[in-house]
């Protein structure tokens, strides 16, 4: 919590906001703690440990091992993430990207298995809590102008639907569902 804490400061202070901004809007509220443990596989080439996604969350901190698999799509192209001894690999996910206005975005990624292991790794999804899922979100009202107007509205529950009902994890952008029409 203390990390992300500090993250939501400079997240803050490289918007040009206050540097507490973020973590008095609630992004830090809530917190999802996930694990992984995936044995070798033995035929890595036939099967992916997770397809391409973003992350529907603030922000993600990961800590994985040295079996590495991860992969970030950089201009088309899947690049590897190479493991880092007691690295940490931060996501930026469609919740700070829609509340920034774009200003961060969220970043496509996936996970390769791999013959060797067990890989382990454990991902902690910094989000807004729970019994706020229905709120509504837009982007930060100190972000606008007129020259940048909002691009997005959308509360917890309709990220949710979109990514699990009629999305899933094939690396399809659930973002233009949220857009604000420009007419």
């Amino acid at each position: 919590m203390s990390l992300g804490f500090t993250l939501y400061e400079l997240l803050s202070e490289a918007l040009g906001l206050n540097s507490s901004h973020l973590k008095d809007m609630g992004c830090a509220d809530g917190l999802l703690l996930w694990g992984h443990y995936g044995l070798p596989c033995p035929e890595p080439k036939q099967t992916i440990a997770s397809s391409s996604h973003c992350d529907s969350n603030f922000i993600t901190i990961l800590l994985g091992d040295q079996m590495g698999g991860l992969q970030v799509l950089r201009q088309n192209q899947w690049v590897d993430v190479p493991p880092m001894h007691g690295g940490l690999i931060v996501n930026i996910g469609y919740f700070l990207q829609i509340i920034s206005n774009d200003k961060f975005k969220s970043v496509n990624h996936r996970v390769l298995e791999k013959n060797e292991g067990p890989r382990i790794s454990a991902a902690c999804f910094m989000r807004s809590r729970k019994d706020q899922s229905s709120r509504l979100y837009r982007p930060i009202k100190e972000l606008l102008s007129k020259e940048n107007p909002p691009i997005y509205k959308f509360s917890f529950d309709d990220l949710l639907c979109i990514n699990n009902l009629s999305k899933g994890l094939d690396g399809t952008s659930s973002l233009p569902h949220f857009k604000l029409s420009r007419t």
